[in-house]
């Protein structure tokens, strides 16, 4: 039983990776060039970065939140 315990944690760290990096990848399908002001990337890259942590750990929580209820689910009609 232990080691189940210490999976959960592995599992929500690489899931927390994983669509981190899918919504980094998905992110530079826009084209912030056009919004961007001149002399102002830095910024922009560390607003991309950020969006795409906000965005991938919100599609992480809502897949592992689901996984843990549906996991659940079975008890209720046991």
């Amino acid at each position: 039983m232990d080691g189940l315990f210490g999976f959960q944690p592995l599992l929500a760290i690489g899931s927390h990776i994983f669509f981190v990096g899918v919504a980094f990848y998905a992110l530079q399908a826009i084209m912030p060039e056009q919004i961007v002001r001149k002399n102002k990337v830095f910024q922009a890259q560390i607003l991309f970065i950020f969006l795409s942590i906000l965005i991938g750990t919100s599609v992480s929580n809502f897949f592992l939140e689901i996984s843990y209820w549906s996991g659940r689910l079975p008890m209720m009609f046991g």
